[in-house]
């Protein structure tokens, strides 16, 4: 009898977060294969909470520039348990389609007769920001944002200060995102707001402008996990000094 595999989002790490269908997936599962980030804290803060799992856990999580279990071990795995007969929740930080690469994981499974699901989750993109007092979008502000991959330099990207940038696992390659948009309409002076470990013990926000968050970022020793953000909606923020606040035009 082939097993079941969910893909399961676990928002970026505070179990509040974690959907209710992704809870039930979570309670049903005979095993639970684990990302690092958001899965794995999830995972701890509903042990704490007293909810208790049946299921045996498989870490799989990734560090930078070090990937312990290979993306293509990860599909087989999944392939391999559900064949056996197990209900398989495969726990992604975030949302599985916002750089989670949860549409090929859900091919790879389909492509091998194994029956899967994709169970959404609240992507960092959007809630660490939130907990910063960022808003994305904003009346008379912003009315449109992108998330895009740090991961690799980016280049260039449309719009203005009232077109929201994103930018996740952008840590290392910020001096080079910061350069680039700065080119753009955007101007150096343009607010940016570097929000570390988003819902952990180490949140910690650096706001300055493209012009100086690079070096604000390494005075500060930024380290990741961290989501990036650029636009005149950083200056909403409550950690926003008040001369970037005062820079902002206010909503109409």
């Amino acid at each position: 009898m082939t097993g079941f595999v969910s893909l399961v989002g676990a928002g970026p790490g505070d179990p509040g977060l974690l959907t209710l269908r992704g809870l039930r997936a979570l309670q049903e599962a005979d095993v639970i294969v684990a990302d690092r980030l958001g899965a794995r804290a999830v995972l701890d803060g509903l042990a704490a909470e007293g909810v208790t799992l049946d299921a045996e856990i498989v870490d799989v999580g990734k560090t930078p520039g070090h990937h312990a279990v290979p993306q293509d071990a990860i599909n087989e795995l999944l392939v391999t348990l559900a064949q056996d007969g197990k209900r398989v929740v495969r726990l992604k930080g975030g949302d599985p389609y916002v750089f989670g690469r949860g549409a090929e994981e859900l091919e790879h499974c389909r492509a091998h007769g194994v029956d899967a699901e994709i169970v959404p989750g609240v992507t960092s993109a959007i809630a660490v920001p939130a907990i910063a007092g960022i808003p994305l979008t904003h009346r008379g502000i912003a009315t449109s944002f992108t998330v895009v991959t740090g991961h690799d330099q980016i280049g260039e990207i449309g719009g203005g200060r009232d077109h929201t940038v994103v930018l996740l696992m952008g840590v290392g390659t910020l001096a080079h995102s910061a350069m680039v948009l700065a080119r753009g309409e955007r101007g150096a002076d343009c607010p940016v707001a570097v929000v570390e470990d988003g819902f952990g013990d180490g949140q910690r926000v650096t706001i300055g402008t493209l012009a100086s968050i690079a070096h604000q970022a390494a005075r500060r020793k930024v380290r990741s996990p961290a989501v990036v953000v650029v636009g005149d909606v950083v200056a909403l923020s409550v950690y926003a000094p008040e001369e970037l606040r005062a820079s902002v035009p206010a909503s109409s």
